[in-house]
């Protein structure tokens, strides 16, 4: 066989064990894609994905669509194949497959976490554009898990509403820690509560729930905390939230989609529908970013794969959280205009300018 043909036989031999072996090994990565958007003004699988009731609303135009980012399962492990074409590939990012399933956690495990942040992240989203509105919201601090084979197990329960614990006010979930960790462990804190019956029965007849009790426990230690071995901090065991009772019906349906990053743009959606006037002035705007019950706007994560998704699907501008801004200008899709925003009102304020062509006034975003 002249060499040069057993040279060519050879390298085609050798890119073919390669090619294999690239399809058969597998490596602890996963990959981020852009994932659908969908607009918070329309509707998704025939039905509004904001129905509202009880109060006026008014006709809306354009488009104030949320964004999302497709990733592979926790079970799924990529080839090296597939790990390259991702690390080339400009609409994708491939990463440490911990970075999106930590400390072991499975496809099941996330999936719920996620439906549990979107369903709090939609509760604030409806606080906030409620308050946006000066639309009174009724909100009460409320038991929200109780911790197993704790103090708390068999005395508090899930929906109790916290008044008070040693007698002073609660204001917020975090009043309910700072003031239990005042105690040392083994001491007794006493908790003012309305049980979560007769509170569900006053709510159901619209009227503020009466009738408070006052339970005693005693504190336990808390599991030790790597990062601080030597504290003592006493604890009771239980995860204190907010309930909050709104004064018309606000029902957010969107199917197959997790986590708290579409807090922004669902605030947005309920401000437009409750307002007369376009918020958009027809014009299609993305965004992202959590929210909490004040108004304020927190990062997400997957910031360039939401602004592909949104250039994509026809955005011109993006509501970008501050905290993501950097990131987002260093590789910002041709076409797409990002718009700073750090509460609910600087969104706002932004969309009037958009809808009144002062384009050049919005706040941008800086990649320094």
């Amino acid at each position: 066989m002249p060499r040069r043909t057993a040279t060519m036989l050879a390298s085609t031999l050798i890119l073919i064990a390669l090619l294999c072996a690239g399809v058969l090994i597998r490596v602890p990565y996963s990959e981020m894609s852009p994932g659908p958007t969908v607009n918070t003004l329309g509707d998704a699988r025939g039905e509004p994905v904001l129905h509202i009731s009880g109060h006026k609303t008014y006709p809306t135009s354009g488009n104030l669509n949320m964004t999302t980012v497709r990733v592979t399962g926790a079970d799924y492990d990529m080839n090296i194949v597939e790990a390259v074409y991702g690390w080339l590939a400009h609409d994708s990012v491939v990463v440490p497959h911990d970075t999106l399933y930590p400390d072991g956690k499975t496809e099941e495990e996330s999936t719920q976490e996620n439906a549990e942040e979107f369903s709090l992240s939609q509760e604030s989203a409806k606080v906030a554009a409620l308050e946006e509105l000066k639309i009174p919201v009724t909100s009460r601090v409320v038991v929200s898990t109780v911790v197993k084979d704790s103090a708390a197990e068999g005395v508090l329960h899930a929906g109790d509403v916290i008044k008070a614990v040693d007698g002073a006010a609660v204001e917020r979930p975090e009043d309910v820690a700072k003031l239990v960790t005042k105690h040392e462990p083994g001491e007794d804190v006493v908790f003012t509560v309305i049980p979560a019956k007769t509170a569900a029965a006053a709510e159901k007849a619209g009227k503020e729930p009466e009738g408070s009790k006052d339970v005693t426990l005693t504190t336990r230690k808390a599991p030790e905390d790597p990062s601080n071995p030597s504290e003592d901090r006493a604890i009771v065991g239980i995860q204190a939230g907010t309930d909050h009772t709104f004064p018309f019906e606000i029902d957010i349906k969107l199917a197959d989609v997790g986590g708290p990053s579409a807090g922004l743009m669902f605030s947005l959606g309920i401000i437009d529908k409750l307002t007369p006037g376009k918020l958009t002035g027809g014009k299609f705007i993305a965004g992202t970013g959590t929210i909490d019950d004040d108004g304020k706007v927190g990062p997400i994560g997957g910031i360039n794969m939401k602004l592909v998704g949104a250039r994509d699907a026809g955005a011109r501008y993006f509501l970008t959280p501050d905290d993501n801004c950097a990131a987002a200008a260093s590789d910002t899709p041709g076409g797409l205009t990002l718009v700073r925003v750090k509460t609910l009102d600087d969104a706002k304020k932004s969309l009037e300018k958009i809808r009144a062509g002062d384009t050049a006034g919005l706040p941008g975003c800086s990649a320094g």
